[in-house]
């Protein structure tokens, strides 16, 4: 009975301990899943969405969220491993926000759902955002004028929040008068073969931005992307500028790389190609051949094995003539070599010779050099009883 006891209280208070952890995990998991925000990006114009640290991490409302607080992110289409093709991210670093920005096509007409991943690098809590985005046509005229322009005083992230960009397309009014001034597109130079600069105060990666309008182009813009001011910029030389930079020195505009573009007159839709009946038309000068005669390649394939057969082996043959029956042999040799060097060898050779012999013999008594101990002035030996290896090299030490 004590033992089913203590069993039903271990039980207990392990329902205690496990219930309120599963309950505030549960919790945790329905807050991130309610979390979700609807845009509605247009068609030709920027989309740019700030993704905020306040956003994604879950303080109570009278706690200000740290700015040293390292937040990344992780943005994909829903369904999909990365983000569809008009839409970038980019984020300088953990302590600062991240940006989703792009300009949607007319092909891109839909309903996406972006999937966001707050990730807190100090206590690496996890937060999910879901952005559905409701693209669409915009609204008004069509702007038909567009110029691009390679800001070179900034980088993307600068040029991405509102502010800046409303005050770029207020200073560009001074040189494109009238009409209203609409933010088509936002890239960072990096995304068209930029180089990444050294990390020298001042030094920026460039951005382009790409403003239209519904009304004609300025004679101060037609002036910069005129022939002579590509002329002027080919030769290192600034370009030709009729009117006033409004734009500096906030903007460091490279006027080399400003490119303008005119959509009011429609391009002539190419021609259906018509179909043929198939037949080519009579060309007096190709006259292809009615018919092709039967030949036999017999004779071509002998020549070509028979002939390379043949000339290996003559070779052989006379490789084998001069190896072996070009010799000079033993009474030539000797009598091409003098009489002298041929004494001299047989004295050497008989020399060998009766050294062999007297060691093959063992009578001659063997040289006083070669004794064990010799003294080469008294020419004393020691006698044959005296093991040699006990004797002193130096008898003196004795």
């Amino acid at each position: 009975m004590r033992i089913r006891a203590s069993q039903a209280e271990a039980a207990m208070a392990a329902a205690l301990i496990w219930i309120p952890l599963l309950s505030g995990l549960l919790t945790e998991l329905g807050v991130t899943k309610a979390q979700q925000t609807t845009l509605h990006p247009l068609v030709g114009r920027v989309f740019v969405h700030t993704l905020d640290h306040e956003t994604f991490l879950r303080l109570p409302e009278h706690i200000a969220v740290p700015s040293t607080t390292p937040v990344t992110y992780q943005a994909h289409l829903q369904g999909h491993p990365d983000l569809p093709r008009w839409l970038r991210y980019t984020q300088r670093s953990p302590h600062h926000p991240g940006f989703l920005y792009g300009t949607p096509t007319p092909g891109d007409r839909r309903r996406q759902v972006i999937e966001v991943i707050a990730y807190n690098r100090d206590n690496f809590d996890t937060t999910r955002q879901r952005l559905v985005l409701l693209i669409g046509d915009p609204e008004g005229p069509l702007i038909p004028y567009q110029a691009e322009f390679l800001v070179r005083s900034h980088d993307v992230e600068e040029v991405l929040p509102s502010t800046l960009a409303s005050r770029f397309l207020t200073a560009l009014g001074g040189l494109w008068e009238p009409g209203e001034l609409q933010l088509l597109n936002i890239t960072s130079a990096l995304d068209r073969g930029g180089r990444v600069p050294l990390p020298i105060e001042g030094r920026k990666e460039g951005v382009y931005i790409k403003v239209g309008s519904a009304y004609p182009f300025s004679t101060c813009l037609k002036m910069v992307s005129s022939p002579d001011s590509h002329a002027r910029c080919a030769q290192g030389q600034p370009p030709l500028l009729s009117c006033y930079d409004t734009l500096a020195p906030h903007f460091r505009v490279d006027w080399c790389n400003v490119s303008l573009v005119d959509k009011s007159v429609p391009e002539p839709a190419d021609e259906a190609p018509t179909p043929g009946d198939g037949i080519l038309e009579h060309d007096p000068f190709f006259c292809p051949p009615t018919e092709a005669p039967d030949r036999d390649f017999l004779t071509d394939a002998l020549v070509t094995l028979l002939v390379p057969l043949l000339v290996a082996l003559l070779l052989t043959l006379l490789l084998a003539y001069v190896m072996c029956c070009r010799r000079e042999g033993r009474l030539k040799r000797d009598l091409a070599t003098s009489d002298i060097q041929m004494v001299h060898h047989d004295t050497i050779r008989g020399n060998t010779e009766e050294l062999r012999q007297m060691a093959a013999s063992r009578e001659v008594p063997r040289p006083l050099s070669t004794l064990p101990m010799f003294n080469v002035r008294t020419g004393e030996r020691l006698p044959p009883q005296v093991d040699s290896a006990q004797v002193p090299l130096i008898l003196d030490q004795h």
